[in-house]
């Protein structure tokens, strides 16, 4: 399965600093009523032709008014996803026998198509996330002034960062964040 880019979004999880990072920038959410005060990583969607890591920037820029220096994309971890959606991930990949031994563990990706796949993280319905670790420029945490679609932003430290609200989409993607960027805290 081949994920179109009009149902790709890209999101960052920026950090005061991608060698040692202390804190995360946090976005709690505006709209729409059901998501309002929930918590997830800036981005965007991806334009149709548009290519993903520039979709991110531009998002950025739009959004948060910041250029960023992107790490390595955060490849997804479906052992770390929760019961009900690592059986609809079965269901959907599964399919012709794909993925059927990695559904339960991390994906190992045989061709390119599948590596490919294994970036994205599952959201809601056919929509997937893809996610940088990234930094701003110059590198800090500066105060950021939220653009329509959040009511704060927020710098938050790791010990906290479980502390918020999040999309429940979002949390398995912020432990895999936290496990690559600080192993030393991982579960």
């Amino acid at each position: 399965m081949v994920v179109s880019m009009s149902k790709l979004v890209v999101a960052a999880a920026i950090v005061d600093e991608l060698s040692n990072p202390q804190v995360l920038l946090c976005a709690q959410r505006s709209y729409p009523a059901e998501l309002a005060g929930r918590w997830e990583l800036p981005g965007g969607k991806v334009e149709p032709g548009e290519d993903p890591a520039a979709a991110l920037h531009r998002e950025l820029a739009e959004e948060l008014g910041v250029r960023v220096d992107l790490g390595q994309v955060v490849p997804a971890r479906i052992a770390q996803l929760d019961e009900a959606t690592r059986q609809a991930w079965r269901e959907l990949y599964a399919q012709g026998g794909r993925y059927q031994d990695q559904v339960d563990g991390d994906f190992s990706a045989n061709r390119p198509q599948d590596a490919q796949e294994a970036r994205d993280w599952p959201l809601v319905g056919e929509l997937r996330m893809r996610v940088w670790p990234a930094q701003l420029i110059p590198a800090g945490t500066p105060e950021l002034v939220p653009g329509e679609g959040h009511q704060e932003l927020r710098w938050v430290p790791w010990d906290q960062v479980f502390d918020l609200d999040w999309l429940p989409a979002d949390l398995p993607i912020i432990a895999a964040i936290r496990d690559t960027l600080r192993p030393d805290l991982a579960d």
